[in-house]
């Protein structure tokens, strides 16, 4: 009988305790230690061996120089990998239950079939009855998708380096676990171990691999952090399922630009791409109405127009609400104290309330001038002109700071008919054309105030 060793191990980070632990004193996680059984078991893999090994070579020896992609057929998808997917490369996918992931990598995998080859699609939750249903209402009945309904890694990569899949599928990695390891499926040992594995696979076989993760209530990706060092790519699924947009952003990309981002939208027959976001996100944006302007926000490589709106009103409890979507909610406080040190604003009483329009989130500190106005006009009940959009970065001084690619910002108000931007007035003095539309630069919070309230 060969000795299973017990142990504690935490969830979150891996952390390994020989007793079990309430807070974890790695990551700071509650109640996150599970116990976790660890057989003495030879190390050498039954999965590498039947992959091969890999033999030391001269780095002048190796061939380099390109990157052989494949297009999925889904260009925003693309867009987000860099120009499609990469030979060999591993792709972490995390989302909120529901939100498209399964939806998504099975349009993938369709668009890749019709180029020829076969793809593999593993199915460790749902039978191949469900994943047929998905497909017909997906209007998907392709012959070269594979479908396999399996958990055990070791029949997952028998099955793969059998056929030979153009991509593979894997949905999701929770599920799936080793039979090398003596502990459940979805364990921290599990998880990091099939992730390995995979990666290897990929890597010596040239095929790339989708993985799906589930995600935690902070909205991470479940398990260990490791998971994301492992494997090429991370995406995220965004989005309020109320909402019909989805926002597919890059995290990690070692093939291409981080932070870049896919805009989709739900529909009865899958989901659908958005070739111009812009137009969509300012579709229904209401006219002469306080607490609304448009911003000029920058996503990867993309100018986006988004709508921001506030409420500002006279609270009824001791302590004013500060309520947040879409941005950051401490900027929002700072801009707020911002606006009461410099503009002379008395927002001390009042509720204050911030939201991006379309389920958008709004990292960059280029939109602080659009929530510094927003605030502004509900206070005063003034509304800012339909056709006026603004982007700069505000100090803690109230001075307006410049910011990056305006005149990508600025093209792209112009394109959907925007007449006036207010803009830093360090990047209108450096503006070397006619942009056909009515250029303000301001360099404080007051002459901001007074370009888009006046």
């Amino acid at each position: 009988m060969q000795k299973i060793k017990t142990f504690f191990q935490c969830q979150s980070c891996g952390y390994i305790s020989a007793k079990w632990l309430g807070k974890c004193p790695d990551c700071g996680s509650w109640n996150s230690f599970a116990e976790e059984k660890k057989e003495a078991v030879s190390r050498h893999s039954s999965i590498v061996s039947h992959l091969g090994k890999s033999e030391p070579q001269p780095l002048s020896a190796i061939k380099g120089g390109f990157e052989q992609r494949t297009s999925t057929g889904i260009g925003e998808l693309d867009r987000v990998l860099g120009g499609g997917v990469v030979a060999g490369s591993v792709i972490l996918v995390g989302g909120d239950p529901g939100i498209g992931k399964s939806t998504l990598l099975l349009q993938a995998l369709s668009g890749m079939a019709t180029k020829g080859g076969n793809v593999f699609y593993v199915s460790g939750e749902e039978s191949p009855e469900q994943v047929k249903i998905r497909a017909e209402r997906l209007s998907i009945n392709s012959g070269e998708i594979i479908l396999l309904a399996e958990t055990s890694l070791e029949a997952i990569i028998r099955s793969a380096s059998k056929l030979s899949p153009k991509a593979v599928v894997v949905d999701s990695i929770q599920t799936v676990y080793t039979e090398e390891l003596v502990s459940a499926p979805g364990s921290v040992s599990q998880v990091r171990e099939c992730a390995a594995k995979l990666m290897l696979f990929a890597k010596r076989s040239d095929i790339p691999v989708f993985l799906v993760g589930h995600v935690t209530k902070e909205g991470a990706i479940a398990g260990p952090r490791v998971l994301e060092h492992i494997v090429d790519t991370v995406l995220y699924f965004e989005g309020d399922r109320g909402h019909s947009y989805r926002i597919l952003r890059t995290v990690k990309n070692r093939f291409g630009s981080t932070n870049e981002i896919g805009i989709f939208e739900m529909s009865d027959s899958g989901l659908l791409e958005v070739e111009n976001p812009s137009e969509l996100f300012l579709l229904e944006k209401p006219l002469n109405v306080p607490g609304s302007t448009a911003v000029a926000s920058i996503e990867g490589t993309r100018p986006l127009m988004v709508e921001l709106q506030s409420l500002v009103s006279r609270t009824n409890f001791g302590m004013p609400r500060r309520t947040t979507m879409g941005v950051d909610f401490n900027r929002v406080n700072l801009l707020v104290a911002v606006l009461e040190k410099q503009a002379g604003l008395h927002l001390g009483g009042m509720d204050i309330f911030v939201n991006v329009v379309g389920g958008l989130k709004l990292i960059e500190p280029a939109v602080d001038l659009g929530i510094l106005s927003t605030i502004a006009s509900s206070l005063r009940d003034v509304p800012i002109d339909a056709r006026t959009f603004m982007f700069g970065e505000v100090g803690l001084s109230g001075e307006i700071r410049a910011v990056t690619l305006a005149e990508t910002r600025i093209k792209e108000a112009a394109k959907i008919g925007f007449m006036k931007g207010v803009i830093p007035a360090g990047n209108a003095e450096k503006i070397k054309y006619d942009p056909g539309i009515e250029i303000i630069g301001v360099r404080n919070v007051e002459d901001c105030l007074d370009a888009v309230l006046a």
